[in-house]
């Protein structure tokens, strides 16, 4: 199956060198998603523990505080990471 990865924030400019797409295993879950990312050359450091978590645009948590986070994907999902953005 196939999840499509978006980024938004702080971090934007950075993480556009991770894949838009990432194939996985039916059953995959959301840890394990989360996980193969991580595990990217290309996305060492571009994803901190207090980025903002989506799956097809709900909220499940931050990186470090996943809720739910043996919820399976499904096909075609988006997973977003929104780094957090701080200023006045």
């Amino acid at each position: 199956m196939k999840i499509f990865i978006t980024s938004a924030g702080r971090s934007y400019d950075q993480t556009r060198h991770l894949p838009a797409e990432i194939t996985l295993q039916d059953g995959t879950t959301l840890a394990d998603a989360v996980a193969a990312l991580k595990e990217d050359p290309h996305a060492e450091g571009l994803l901190p523990p207090t980025s903002l978590v989506a799956v097809d645009g709900v909220h499940v948590g931050t990186l470090a505080t996943v809720k739910d986070s043996s919820r399976q994907l499904r096909d075609g999902e988006e997973l977003a990471f929104i780094s957090p953005v701080a200023g006045g």
